[in-house]
């Protein structure tokens, strides 16, 4: 008992460390699990004694991830993408794998060892591009698709892999038998979960619904998906398998965005185990010593998966262009890699220096990913001479429809906000360009006789071909601020006076782009709870000029009266970050060195805290001055962010 629990202390404490500055850093806190994982493996410090207990917890990990994988397959999504992900997807996979075969056999190592290295290093990152695609606001794009549509079919060829490798290392007497009953046993498994239990699950799960209970929902989620696990390794199959079948039954379900937040938390945490132990594979004086091994098979694998990927991209029809965009960002590895070789890291099927030379070469790569990335559109026109005469026609069209414009609002986004937005423009017959990534929604739009066309808002001489320089504001409409605080920069250098509105989600997002010199901007959460109480107000009898009097004043003073929350017990705590404002109550005790100040002699403005309200005797006073005096019993309503927010109450109660 001790010994498990001194396990779970030391794994908590070095991956809390060395994620937290992995995230700090913006790195991908995978690759901090492999680091701790190198750290105190039997490479490195030993700290880890009991490493048979790791490793059969990190098994869980890899279950709950081809669950979650598992609930992301849907047959009409893969049928809307099938050229995609099937044509493309598959020849990106198999022509990898064959070409690696090939390399290996021509080096002289075995065709099970070429084999399953090329299959290790197939796949790409899914958790890495699909949040830089994202971030980028490139999921729309041509290349953002074809990315989309390999990854989707990586995730579907990882399920056949995990039969095959293993089936791999049985004498080739009898492979064939044994691959021949695995894929009979995985075909009867996947018929019965086809034919019966999409049907069986839907009314299970409604029953379990039905009682209305947390606890035995999350419980019926862990049954179903270990259960099924279970029931596939009794057939000879694997863990993951089961799991993975497990989230296909569920991902048809109404049922599948609640299973999904319900199991990320497990997912999440065993799977960083599983990288953790993946780490102890990795043996820092073995890679040393073939450190020109490794380097060669990082730039082997590069080059290796950018040609597949790009070739494969041109071969359906992409310009070269987005072929090679496409080709930069499959080419490095990915986690699934980690998860084959965790499946055959007892069965001798690489070489001990292979190996170590494989999963460094695998970290690296990743590591590398974010960067190839970051550089791929400047490579693309670099080489690529037809994407200059692409991107003209692109500017060309944009500046074609502005052309004739003065005095217009430029729309960055047009998904439903900004085609909103682009409605009220026109009953006040007020011009506007707007600009958007999705080619079937410009397509669309455009032939409806929108003014809008293709073009990425968050490319300076986009902006200029829409006309920012005779605008009259620009509207950036879509959420994310990554993109939006580059669109503010880029028009400030164009444009320095041009007011910008922007959108945000959340005061976190407002404060960020007010500072990066957005005139307004328009928190959703906010106009939502305007809106909500505007609607209370009336309908209990307001007069509704003083509903909008009140509406007005809240505005006018940009939110004043609005800014921070109270934060419960039962709100996400991805939902609040530590930079965000909150408001904190304090009830003033007798004998607190506060009782008798003013609010201006507590110099809360040093500690970037302001008083919100103070409620006296069941009377609440809004925006309270600094000459009001504080009484016992005052309840102080602070603003602030949390670390000085205690602070601030410290002050109040101690004097501080």
């Amino acid at each position: 008992m001790v010994n498990t629990l001194e396990l779970v202390l030391l794994l908590l404490a070095a991956s809390v460390c060395v994620v937290a500055v992995f995230r700090s850093v913006n790195l991908p806190p995978v690759l901090g699990y492999l680091l701790v994982g190198a750290v105190i493996g039997p490479h490195a410090l030993d700290l880890m004694k009991d490493e048979s207990s790791a490793r059969h917890l990190a098994e869980f990990g890899v279950v709950f991830l081809m669950f979650s994988i598992g609930l992301e397959f849907s047959l009409p999504r893969l049928y809307a993408m099938k050229r995609i992900v099937f044509g493309l997807g598959s020849v990106q996979v198999v022509g990898t794998i064959i070409l690696a075969t090939v390399i290996g056999l021509a080096l002289g190592w075995g065709t099970v060892e070429s084999f399953t290295l090329g299959a290790i290093v197939a796949t790409s990152s899914t958790a890495i591009l699909s949040k830089l695609l994202a971030d980028r606001l490139e999921l729309e794009s041509k290349h953002g698709q074809e990315t989309i549509g390999v990854l989707l079919f990586q995730d579907i060829a990882v399920v056949p892999l995990l039969i095959l490798l293993p089936a791999l290392s049985e004498p080739a007497e009898a492979l064939m038998t044994t691959l021949s009953i695995a894929a009979l046993k995985a075909a009867v498994m996947l018929a019965l979960v086809l034919f019966f239990g999409q049907r069986l699950m839907r009314a299970w799960f409604t029953l379990v619904a039905k009682r209305r209970s947390g606890e035995l929902f999350m419980l019926n989620v862990l049954l179903i998906t270990l259960g099924l696990a279970w029931l596939s390794e009794l057939a000879g199959l694997s863990l993951a398998l089961g799991a993975f079948l497990a989230g296909m039954l569920i991902s048809e379900t109404e049922y599948r965005y609640q299973v999904e937040e319900d199991i990320k938390p497990f997912r999440d945490v065993l799977l960083g185990l599983f990288f953790v132990t993946v780490g102890m594979f990795l043996d820092v004086g073995e890679i040393a010593g073939n450190l020109p091994a490794v380097i060669g098979m990082v730039l082997v694998l590069l080059v290796l998966k950018f040609a597949v990927a790009a070739g494969a991209s041109r071969l359906f029809g992409s310009t070269p262009g987005t072929a090679m965009r496409t080709g930069l960002w499959l080419c490095a590895g990915g986690e699934f890699g980690f998860v084959l070789i965790s499946q055959i890291a007892d069965r001798s099927m690489l070489s001990p220096v292979l190996m170590q030379v494989t999963v460094a070469a695998l970290v690296l790569s990743m590591l590398l990913a974010p960067l190839i990335v970051q550089v791929s559109d400047k490579l693309v026109m670099r080489f690529v001479a037809s994407e200059w005469l692409l991107r003209s026609m692109e500017l060309t069209r944009v500046a074609a429809q502005s052309m004739n414009t003065q005095g217009h609002i430029v729309i960055c986004g047009y998904g439903r906000s900004g085609q909103h937005l682009a409605r009220f423009l026109e009953q006040e017959e007020v011009g506007y360009v707007a600009l958007d990534l999705d080619p079937e929604r410009v397509r669309e739009a455009a032939a409806a006789g929108d003014t809008v066309v293709y073009g990425d808002a968050a490319r300076k001489e986009t902006l200029q071909a829409a006309g920012v320089t005779r605008a009259s504001a620009l509207v950036i409409s879509f959420s994310g601020v990554d993109a939006a605080l580059r669109v503010i920069h880029h028009v400030h250098a164009i444009r320095p006076d041009l007011p910008v509105i922007a959108r945000a989600t959340d005061e976190a997002e407002m404060a960020k782009l007010s500072e990066a010199g957005a005139a307004e901007v328009v928190t959703e959460a906010f106009e939502g709870s305007i809106m909500l109480a505007s609607h209370a107000l009336a309908l209990i009898g307001v007069p509704i000029n003083r509903v909008v009097r009140r509406i007005r004043s809240i505005r006018s003073e940009r939110y004043a009266l609005m800014r921070g929350v109270f934060h419960g017990a039962s709100d996400a705590p991805e939902d609040f970050d530590n930079t965000q404002l909150r408001l904190h109550s304090v009830t003033v005790p007798n004998g607190a060195r506060a009782v008798g100040q003013t609010i201006g002699e507590m110099d809360f403005p040093l500690l970037n805290v302001s008083v919100s309200a103070v409620r006296r005797r069941n009377i609440r006073g809004l925006s309270p001055g600094p000459e009001t005096q504080i009484l016992a019993g005052d309840v102080i309503v602070l603003l602030g962010e949390p670390a000085s927010l205690q602070l601030a109450e410290k002050r109040l109660l101690q004097g501080g």
